[in-house]
């Protein structure tokens, strides 16, 4: 199941709203609506989030992003369409039953922190807590291993006052784990922060992600942002989705015209990883086979190198074709193969932009999985061809083929 559905989603502000649902559904444009008075915000938005997933809606100021987490939270009633949280549909609940699904299912960072400034930290992070009902005793008790989890571990008892933008923002988001929700809102959460806390933040939510596995929808205009966080991420533009997809599948195939100029200066190198370019392992050898074997494999599949590997597929080295000619030339019946200690050895879901000072000692890049496992191999050339389409997003330049990767090294 679903932990949030939307299905054809408007959301019309003005007089008798849905009539302008009529005229969308009939063919008219936002520009007609506005002329009879309406203001459509959101026109028919569909989309799944599935459990443990960060689900990103990303676009600019008055795409309706803000509008539509709005009504996930149950702040603004749609003029037409369904919103399921798990199997709840809350756009036919009483306030009453609207109110306990926000209460228990639901939690919400702001973009402006949003705290009580006569309350504690400690406080402040349990109040969610408080307004469940818990015990005074358990709620503290919650709220500080919250806390914890977010950098803030003894500062219970300080006044937000006290704090920097970036620790305040650290409490909002300790509010909303200890809280205990399913679903968690986050509002352009990280926008008013500077761009250096801003980089921790994320960094924070990605750990926390990893250990927690919590349901997120987070919104934002920053499309850096969008492509770092987002399992999937959700193009808006007037009130409509353009565009839903991995961030890769953004970048190498956008929707439209509208999503390729967006992500047109984005740097691919640091959004796509090892897994997203690497090529398959075909030329591949056991470990106890010879230089004959070896030379043959070489033949068939018209490649220089083969990999050694052990039955569990991890790397046991990597064998050259001169080195195997001349073995097979000797009559040797040992393989000879630079050892997997000295192969340049990336892991799958390494950014692209992390691979480039490994490059400068080794011209073939051998991928692995979390269990060390050889997946698939990134050759130089194919490395150099990603750095072609990449831009910089914080300023920063990124390397180039004449500065970090001239040198032809090892393998």
């Amino acid at each position: 199941m679903s932990a949030i559905t939307a299905s054809h989603l408007y959301k019309i502000f003005g007089r008798r709203p849905e009539r302008g649902v009529a005229a969308l559904k009939a063919g008219a444009s936002r520009d007609d609506l506005r002329e009879d008075g309406l203001t459509p915000a959101v026109i028919d938005a569909g989309f799944e989030v599935q459990p443990g997933e960060i689900f990103v809606v990303m676009g600019l100021s008055g795409s309706g992003k803000s509008t539509l987490i709005r009504m996930v939270n149950g702040l603004l009633e749609p003029t037409a369409g369904d919103l399921l949280i798990g199997d709840r549909n809350i756009t036919h609940l009483s306030p009453q039953d609207l109110r306990r699904v926000r209460r228990d299912k639901i939690s919400m960072v702001f973009q402006h922190f949003a705290l009580l400034p006569h309350r504690s930290v400690g406080e402040n992070a349990a109040y969610a807590l408080e307004i469940q009902g818990i015990s005074r005793s358990e709620r503290e008790q919650r709220a500080e291993k919250a806390l914890s989890m977010v950098g803030l571990g003894g500062w219970g008892s300080s006044m937000p006052g006290e704090l920097s933008g970036g620790m305040r923002q650290r409490v909002g988001l300790a509010r909303a784990l200890a809280s205990g929700t399913d679903v968690m809102l986050m509002d352009e959460a990280f926008s008013a922060l500077d761009p250096l806390i801003r980089r921790e933040m994320q960094d924070q939510l990605i750990e926390l992600q990893q250990e927690l596995d919590k349901t997120i929808l987070f919104i934002t205009h920053d499309l850096n942002e969008a492509m770092r966080l987002g399992d999937r991420i959700a193009m808006m533009r007037d009130g409509r989705i353009e565009q839903i997809g991995t961030a890769e599948q953004i970048l190498n195939d956008p929707a439209n015209n509208y999503v390729a100029e967006f992500v047109q200066d984005v740097d691919r190198t640091r959004v796509l990883t090892a897994a997203n370019v690497m090529e398959p392992p075909v030329a591949v050898l056991g470990a106890d086979q010879g230089p004959q074997s070896a030379h043959k494999l070489m033949r068939e599949n018209q490649t220089s190198t083969v990999l050694v590997l052990a039955r569990n597929r991890t790397l046991r080295g990597i064998a050259r074709e001169d080195e195997v000619a001349r073995a097979v030339r000797a009559g040797s019946a040992s393989l000879p193969m630079i050892p997997a200690a000295e192969v340049g050895m990336v892991r799958q879901d390494d950014l692209l932009v992390d691979l480039f000072t490994i490059a400068t000692r080794h011209s073939l890049l051998v991928v692995t999985d979390e269990r060390d496992r050889v997946v698939g191999l990134i050759p130089r050339v194919t490395l150099l061809a990603a750095l072609g389409n990449g831009g910089s997003d914080d300023g920063g330049s990124v390397p180039q083929p004449d500065e970090q990767l001239q040198t032809e090294g090892g393998v």
